[in-house]
């Protein structure tokens, strides 16, 4: 993307409307969770973005047929996103929504780390002073909802690590495919295989892989959770392509607000003070790593 092809407003709303309608998807599968298994809902999730997103990346002439290497990297990107999203969906079945969340925020600072050992980025002593305060700030969360949930509360912390190798693999391909083609290829490799996994646990008494038959207004949450995965992805792609990232990055800070009144709103869960500063530490240690590179990537003043 060239600096003349910036929309940079336009990539701020954009980034301000996945901020918004990512906790949406969230509050959806929070609400299926009550009586669909986890299973369930990811192929749910995964399913309705095939159906939405094979004939977006058609329609703009973008969709390209991967090669087996792509192919490869695709179902790669696939499990590890399906293990995320089982256990950040798993934790919502009891965690509050801003809280599980919060607690995933610790991936910049584990991508910041797998980028040093995998993409041969620089990292000095000051990201990784801010990636140990995020992660300490982590740690303020887990402890009161580990003594209230008892191990579900590592589980965003899982889901952060399988995202944040999801990212460092998107980082070698998206270079050769557009963002939506990308969403829409990583999908369908998803329900390739997920939907085996639940067809093989299919009346087996698995909890999280037993599928049931939804019944009224599960059917509203299973079609939302996935409709707003769709979303909110393609907002996220979108600001993207139309503003740095260094501009839209620390709006994404703005899903942790949202979610903390979503989770008022509709649950009436709100952070107890000691997750409360542990959400400001995050959200500080994250905004100070993105200002630090904003600064370091800022081209020098021109000559007098």
């Amino acid at each position: 993307m060239t600096q003349g092809s910036d929309r940079p407003v336009m990539g701020v709303l954009l980034m301000i409307g996945f901020a918004v309608t990512a906790p949406v998807m969230d509050s959806f599968a929070k609400f299926a969770a009550d009586e669909i298994p986890v299973g369930q809902i990811v192929a749910a999730r995964f399913s309705l973005q095939v159906l939405i997103l094979f004939p977006v990346a058609g329609l703009i002439g973008k969709l390209g047929r991967p090669n087996a290497a792509e192919a490869g990297l695709h179902l790669i990107r696939a499990a590890l996103i399906l293990m995320a999203t089982s256990a950040f969906f798993t934790a919502l079945g009891s965690m509050p929504l801003a809280d599980a969340i919060a607690i995933f925020f610790v991936e910049p600072f584990i991508l910041t780390v797998l980028g040093a050992l995998f993409l041969g980025e620089t990292v000095g002593w000051r990201r990784i002073l801010a990636c140990l305060v995020g992660f300490a700030g982590a740690l303020l969360i887990i402890r009161p909802s580990f003594s209230a949930f008892g191990p579900v509360a590592l589980l965003p912390l899982f889901t952060a690590f399988c995202f944040a190798n999801y990212v460092v693999l998107t980082r070698r391909v998206a270079r050769q495919s557009h963002p939506v083609a990308l969403q829409a290829w990583t999908a369908l490799a998803a329900v390739l295989i997920v939907v085996p996994v639940l067809a093989v646990f299919s009346g087996s008494g698995a909890g999280p892989l037993d599928i049931v038959m939804p019944t009224g207004l599960f059917w509203l949450w299973l079609a939302g959770v996935g409709l707003a995965a769709t979303v909110s992805h393609l907002f996220i792609s979108a600001a993207v392509s139309l503003a740095p990232a260094a501009t839209i990055a620390p709006l994404q800070y703005l899903e942790i607000v949202a979610a903390t009144a979503l989770g008022y709103v509709i649950f009436n869960d709100l952070p107890d003070t000691q997750s409360v500063v542990g959400i400001a530490i995050i959200i500080g240690a994250g905004l100070y790593v993105f200002l630090r590179e904003r600064h370091l990537n800022r081209p020098p003043p021109p000559p007098p």
